[in-house]
C-alpha cells in the first residue's frame, strides 16, 4: 500500500540517505541540510533485494548485473549508446575457416583496478574459471562444448596476447561473440582474486563481495538490502566523470519520488506510472523511457499434479487480464507480449494468441477434470508492481476456481525456492543475457536433462520440471544454422510451440521509465540486451 510520509519522517529519511552516502563515500562532515546530490557522485534509488553476489562467474539476478557491467570488461563490449558490439579488452578477432576456432588479440595496454596489467593468462583463467566453478550462469560458456575435462585445452593462451577458443561444433560467430558479452564474461585479475583465494574457490568466496575488474568503477562497499557503492576506476580509458556511484536500495516508489523531488538522488528506478506522471508535470524533473527485454511471466511446476495436467496451464493462459494490466496500474512500463523472445530480437514475432476468457478457461479446467478448481500458491518477489500482477491473477484466477494464494518474499528468496524446482506457480521476469535469441531460447525452449540431478538452475524450462521434448532439438540446431533467414524462422517455430505446449505464462515485456534530475545525461539501461551503463553518465550546469 502506498502512504504519504510525513514532514519529520521524510525529513529525516533525507538526512539519513545523505549521512549514508557522505560517510560511506568518505567525503568529509555531513551537512545540516541537503538539498542536491554531489556534483561528481551520481546517486539512484532501485530495489536490489534480489542481489547475492558480485562474482561474475556466479551472479545471475538483475541487480548484480546493473554493478558486474560496471566493474568488470569483457573481451567483446557493448557500446552503451547503440548497444553494438565492440572492442573490450580484445582489440580484434577472428575465426577459422571451419568456424570451431576462435581468436582473440588483448590489448595489452589495459590495466585492472588494482594496476595490474591484463594478460592474456587473465582471460583463459576467468573464462576456465566460470567452467571449472559450474555455478548458475555458467551455461552461457558451457554451452559451446566446454566442460571441466577440455576447458584447459580449449580456452588457452597462443602468446601474451592472443588467446583462443576451440568450440565443438562450427556455430554462427555472431552466437559467441554476443555470448561474451555477458556478465559471466567478465574478466577477473587472477593475481589479485588468487591472494584471497580460499582453498580451491579460485577466490569466488572474496568476490562474492570484492571486486576485481577492469572496468570503468571498483566496487566500494556492498551492504545486502541497503547499498552498493563503486568508485571510478583511476585506471580506466578516460574514465568516468562521476567518481562514485551510490545505490540506495529504496523498495517504495512513494519514497523513491520523495528523494527525488527533495533533491537527495539523481535517478530513481522504481516508479510506478502514477509516480511517473507527477515527475513529467515537475519542471526540475525530466522522464527516460527505455525499452527493456525483460520478459513478465508465471510459470508452472510440473512437478505439481495439477499444473501438469493437460490443458490446466493453457487454461491459465486465458486467465490473464493482459490488455487490463498493460492499460492501468503498468501503464507506460509494459507492452503485451505473449512471446519468449522480445521485440526487435531475431525470430521475435508479435502474436497474441491469448485474452481474458473466464468460459473458455472454465471449459478447459473442467475437460481436465478440474471443474472446481484448485487451490495453488502463487510465490512473488516482494515489489509493488509485481505483488499488484499477483494481486490481479489471484483476482482473474479465482473467477475459473483457482484459488491463489500469493507468498511474497524477498526477489533472493523467491529465487532460491524457484532454482530448487520447490515453487508452484511463479511470478518472476526475465532479461536476456546477451543479444542473441538464444539466450532466450536456451531457457525458456531447450532442457537437455529434466532430472533432478541435473542441477540446471539457470534454465527455466529445468526449474519448471519441463522436458520441451518437442523444441529442445530445434533450439540445438538454431545455433548451428547459418542462414539468418532461416534461423529466424526456426525461432519463430519454437515460440508457437511454446504457445501451445509450454508452462510458461508470457505476459509483458518491460519499458523502463526512470525519473530523474534534469542535469543527468548519459544514463544508460542498456536497452533489451544489457544492464546499466554508468561510465558515461554527466551532470550537465555543475
Amino acid at each position: 500500500m502506498r502512504c504519504q510520509l510525513p514532514f519529520a519522517v521524510s525529513h529525516n529519511l533525507r538526512r539519513i540517505a545523505a549521512a549514508a552516502l557522505l560517510s560511506a563515500a568518505a567525503l568529509g562532515p555531513v551537512p545540516s541540510a541537503f538539498a542536491e546530490t554531489p556534483a561528481d557522485t551520481l546517486v539512484i534509488a532501485n530495489t536490489i533485494d534480489d542481489l547475492k553476489v558480485l562474482d561474475p562467474a556466479e551472479s545471475f539476478e538483475f541487480s548484480g548485473g546493473d554493478v558486474i557491467n560496471n566493474l568488470y570488461d569483457k573481451l567483446i563490449e557493448l557500446d552503451p549508446k547503440t548497444l553494438k558490439m565492440g572492442p573490450g579488452l580484445a582489440k580484434s578477432w577472428d575465426v577459422s575457416e571451419d568456424g570451431k576456432t576462435f581468436t582473440f588479440k588483448i590489448d595489452t595496454s589495459r590495466k585492472f583496478a588494482s594496476s595490474n596489467p591484463v594478460r592474456a593468462e587473465d582471460v583463459v583463467w576467468s573464462l576456465q574459471r566460470v567452467v571449472k566453478l559450474d555455478k548458475t550462469p555458467s551455461f552461457i560458456i558451457t554451452q559451446f562444448g566446454l566442460n571441466k575435462d577440455n576447458v584447459d585445452q580449449n580456452i588457452r593462451k597462443v602468446d601474451d596476447e592472443t588467446v583462443e577458443i576451440v568450440v565443438d561444433r562450427p556455430y554462427a560467430p555472431s552466437f559467441l561473440y554476443n555470448a561474451l558479452t555477458a556478465d559471466v564474461g567478465g574478466i577477473v585479475d587472477q593475481k589479485l582474486a588468487m591472494e584471497h583465494a580460499s582453498g580451491d574457490d579460485m577466490g569466488n568466496e572474496w568476490l562474492k563481495t570484492h571486486s576485481a575488474g577492469a572496468g570503468p568503477f571498483t566496487l566500494r562497499g556492498w551492504k545486502p538490502n541497503e547499498s552498493v557503492i563503486m568508485e571510478a576506476n583511476a585506471n580506466y580509458p578516460n574514465p568516468p566523470a562521476m567518481k562514485r556511484v551510490y545505490v540506495r536500495h529504496v523498495p517504495e516508489p512513494a519514497t523513491q519520488r520523495l528523494l527525488l523531488e527533495r533533491g537527495d538522488i539523481d535517478i530513481a528506478r522504481n516508479l510506478t506510472p502514477e509516480d511517473i506522471n507527477a515527475v513529467k508535470s515537475n519542471p526540475k524533473l525530466k522522464v527516460q523511457d527505455s525499452p527493456r527485454g525483460r520478459i513478465y511471466y508465471v510459470s508452472g511446476n510440473q512437478k505439481m499434479k495439477e499444473l501438469a495436467t493437460p490443458g490446466v496451464m493453457q487454461a491459465i493462459k486465458y486467465l490473464v487480464d493482459y490488455d487490463g494490466m498493460a492499460n492501468s496500474f503498468l501503464k507506460g512500463q509494459v507492452v503485451v507480449n505473449q512471446q519468449f523472445l522480445p521485440i526487435g530480437f531475431l525470430g521475435a514475432i508479435d502474436d497474441k494468441p491469448f485474452k481474458l476468457d473466464v468460459e473458455k478457461a472454465k471449459k478447459m479446467l473442467a475437460d481436465a477434470g478440474y471443474p472446481d478448481g484448485f487451490s495453488v500458491e502463487l510465490l512473488v518477489r516482494n515489489a509493488q508492481d509485481r505483488l499488484a500482477v499477483a494481486q490481479s491473477l489471484q483476482n482473474t484466477l479465482g473467477q475459473a476456481g483457482i484459488k491463489v494464494n500469493i507468498r511474497p518474499a524477498t526477489g533472493s528468496e523467491v529465487l532460491s525456492i524457484y532454482r530448487a524446482r520447490k515453487a508452484e506457480l511463479t511470478l518472476e521476469v526475465w532479461g536476456p543475457d546477451y543479444p542473441d535469441p538464444n539466450t532466450n531460447a536456451s531457457v525458456f525452449a531447450e532442457n537437455p536433462d529434466n532430472s533432478d540431478e541435473a542441477q540446471l538452475t539457470g534454465n527455466l524450462s529445468w526449474r519448471n520440471a519441463y522436458a520441451a521434448e518437442e523444441t529442445t532439438p530445434m533450439a540445438e540446431a538454431a545455433v548451428v544454422e547459418k542462414d539468418t533467414d532461416m534461423r529466424a524462422r526456426m525461432y519463430e517455430e519454437m515460440q508457437r510451440i511454446g504457445n501451445e505446449k509450454s508452462p510458461f505464462v508470457l505476459m509483458f515485456q518491460q519499458q523502463e521509465q526512470d525519473g530523474m534530475q534534469k542535469n543527468v545525461e548519459g544514463f544508460s539501461t542498456g536497452g533489451a540486451v544489457s544492464s546499466a551503463f554508468y561510465k558515461a553518465v554527466t551532470k550537465s550546469g555543475e
